[in-house]
Formats: C-alpha cells, sequence, structure tokens
C-alpha cells in the first residue's frame, strides 16, 4: 500500500504537526492533510503507517457528521479541487479536508471512562485521577463509578501535555467556554460510547480539541473518536484487571514500554510486524465503526 510521510503542495505551509499538515487557504480557510506519519509519546518515527491517514480522516468525518447534531464543527464540505491542482488532489485524496478557520482553545479535553493509561499510574500512587479521587481497590481497565473530564494544557511540538484541574480551563478559557467544553465534552463522549459499544468496540478515553469561530460560538475541530485520540478496545475480549486489546497505536506503546527508550527523540525503529498489525488495527476500527 501506498503512504504518504510528507506533503508539498503549492498553497502556503502554516504548520507540519506530528502527523497534519496544514495549508493557507484564505482568511477563512485552510486545508488538513492527515499523512501516515506516526506519533507516539509525542515523538515522530521515520516509519510510516500505511494508510492511516486515510483511516483517521474516514473516522473522524464520519463523527464530526454523526455528532452535528450535538455541537458543530470545522468541516466545510467543500471538494478539494476547488483549492489543489488535479495532481495534487492525487496527492492527499482521501486524506485532506478543508476546513473553517477557528481561535483554538488552549485546552485539550480528556475524558476517561475506564481506568487505564497515565489515569491507572495516577490511580495506584495517588487514589485519584488528575486530582479526582476514586474508591478504593478498583482494577485495572475497570469501568470508572462516572466518566471524567481530566483537561490538559496544550503542548508545544515536542513538548509533555500538562493536566489541569477544572479550575485551571476557567482562568484560561473564562467560566462560560470552559463549562460549555466540559459539559460538550462528556455528551459527545456517551453518544459516542454507547453507539461504538454495539459494534463491539469500547471507547475507554479520547480527547477533544475546539475552537471559536468568528461569532464566538464553540466548535469542535481537529479530529475526533479516531484511534490517535482515543483509546478503543475489543468488548468481545475486554475483561477487568488485564490490559485489553487495543484498536489504536496502543500496540506501538506497548511494544515501545518493552524497550530502554527514554521517550525521547530520536525515536527507535519499529519492526515490520507492530508496523504491520497497527496497520491492520486502523483499518479494523475504521470498517467496524463506519461501514455498519
Amino acid at each position: 500500500m501506498q503512504t504518504l510521510f510528507e506533503t508539498e503542495l503549492s498553497l502556503p505551509l502554516i504548520q507540519k504537526g506530528k502527523v497534519r499538515d496544514l495549508y493557507d487557504i484564505d482568511d477563512k480557510r485552510m486545508l488538513i492533510i492527515t499523512t501516515d506519519r506516526l506519533s507516539a509519546f509525542d515523538v515522530v518515527f521515520d516509519e510510516p503507517i500505511a494508510q492511516k491517514g486515510v483511516v483517521l480522516t474516514s473516522v473522524a468525518n464520519f463523527w464530526f457528521n454523526k455528532t452535528q447534531h450535538i455541537i458543530p464543527n470545522h468541516l466545510t464540505l467543500e471538494p478539494l479541487s476547488n483549492v489543489l491542482s488535479p495532481e495534487e488532489v492525487k496527492q492527499v485524496e482521501g486524506r485532506a479536508v478543508i476546513v473553517k478557520k477557528l481561535k483554538p482553545l488552549a485546552v485539550e479535553a480528556i475524558v476517561r471512562g475506564y481506568l487505564i493509561g497515565s489515569g491507572w499510574k495516577d490511580y495506584q500512587q495517588t487514589g485519584a485521577v488528575c486530582g479526582i479521587t476514586l474508591p478504593n481497590n478498583l482494577d485495572l481497565a475497570a469501568k470508572l463509578p462516572s466518566t471524567l473530564y481530566t483537561p490538559s494544557t496544550k503542548a508545544a511540538l515536542g513538548e509533555h501535555d500538562m493536566n489541569v484541574d477544572f479550575e485551571k480551563t476557567i482562568e484560561i478559557l473564562g467560566e462560560n467556554i470552559a463549562n460549555q467544553v466540559k459539559k460538550v465534552s462528556l455528551k459527545i463522549y456517551q453518544f459516542a460510547a454507547d453507539y461504538a459499544l454495539e459494534r463491539g468496540i469500547i471507547i475507554a478515553d479520547t480527547k477533544f480539541e475546539f475552537g471559536l469561530d468568528e461569532n464566538n460560538q464553540l466548535t469542535l475541530m481537529d479530529e475526533v473518536l479516531t484511534p490517535d485520540s482515543s483509546r478503543f478496545w475489543s468488548k468481545e475480549d475486554y475483561q477487568v484487571g488485564i490490559s485489553p486489546k487495543s484498536f489504536d497505536k496502543q500496540i506501538v506503546r506497548d511494544y515501545l514500554e518493552t524497550l530502554d527508550w527514554d521517550k525521547t527523540p530520536p525515536a527507535p525503529t519499529l519492526p515490520e510486524h507492530i508496523i504491520q498489525k497497527t496497520a491492520d488495527k486502523y483499518l479494523e476500527v475504521q470498517s467496524r465503526l463506519t461501514q455498519i
């Protein structure tokens, strides 16, 4: 399968992110391209995951459409041919979208439904997740008594996000917007978690990003409920007390945890079987969620 690691278009480049490249169109629109680059622990790897960008774009667009009754999103739904040459369309087709320019909010909205990952490590040490105290004796991968909203600040490229409490988001965003972000994040998560569960997928946790449009209306942006921004588990294989089989890049994270690597650049080389297994899982989650 073909991969896209780098993009080169005639439009002005705004930013090259860990996975996405952003190009300027005009004062109201920009182009977002999702490449096949892989990022783990905020480090970009040299090996691409085939078709990853196409899968992420397909899944994100599916959820943007599915959740528009809850909150508007950044998609314009314009064809790429409006802004790109035929050759450029061919380069990025299936992995590029024209979106509205928004004022991004400096907070990542993280929602957790299960006790796993950094939340599990936090709970083992403190009995809490991001400062929210939980009942004693919860096991690894347990469903949380109630869904948690645990926001973080958005870090610059190469730096790590920092967990903050809700009061800090009020300082950053103002009380009205902070409350809107929390409320809508929990609502999107619950809606998506119910939908996915019917298709054999548990959404253990996820993160959302928001911006404000020209009328200061809260708008969902970036990506939503993809294998890169979420932790997807197989309902069939799920068991409390063990780390569940994953549909996301947790395959890569788990492999990296076996290495003597300090999680800073340069990234280690990924074996071919890890790359292929990850690519297969991305395709499987796309199929389960969007083709039913």
